[in-house]
């Protein structure tokens, strides 16, 4: 993730004040590419398809994670300010609507008795993501600290990477079609 981050003129404490809220939202930044790159490993390492439709959905996905620093910068340069943090919002609900097609397609890809759909039928934080970053995006015209929250909360649900693969993983041999 490039993301300038502007050195303070001077050696004092107090003169990272004015980059703290860039800082802020880089560490956040940082947490989501990390949540959906681990997540991303797994959901790839049950797989044993990939066709071009699976190509084409990573895309997509990869299209809207990348944008993914320059709304960061925008947020933090504008001290979460309505606009830019309303278009962070809007950046990570592309990127979690991005990611469940990239399942489904991938599922589709596998079949539906593949180790990935197995893994996969209960999907609550993935069905929850959408709707918590779809209820920030209005939030940040009317208090932007409130959707910082409601995107905080959603990289503490997912901290922990998701869990299912690897079990369905551990059970059973790859099911192929």
């Amino acid at each position: 993730m490039v993301l300038g981050l502007k050195v303070p003129l001077h050696a004092s404490l107090e003169s990272l004040l004015p980059v703290l809220p860039v800082f802020m939202c880089y560490i956040l930044s940082f947490v989501y590419v990390g949540i959906y790159w681990n997540n991303h490993h797994h959901m790839l390492h049950a797989t044993n398809v990939v066709n071009g439709a699976v190509l084409w959905a990573n895309l997509h996905l990869l299209f809207w994670l990348s944008l993914i620093p320059f709304t960061t910068a925008w947020m933090g340069e504008n001290h979460f300010a309505s606009a830019p943090t309303a278009l962070y919002g809007l950046v990570l609900l592309m990127a979690a609507v991005a990611y469940l097609i990239l399942q489904r397609v991938l599922i589709h890809a596998q079949g539906p008795e593949s180790l990935l759909a197995k893994a996969l039928k209960s999907d609550t934080k993935g069905r929850l993501s959408p709707i918590l970053y779809f209820c920030a995006i209005p939030c940040a015209f009317i208090e932007p600290w409130v959707a910082g929250g409601l995107y905080v909360l959603v990289a503490i649900l997912w901290i922990i990477p998701d869990r299912r693969i690897e079990r369905v993983l551990q059970e059973g041999p790859r099911h192929t079609r």
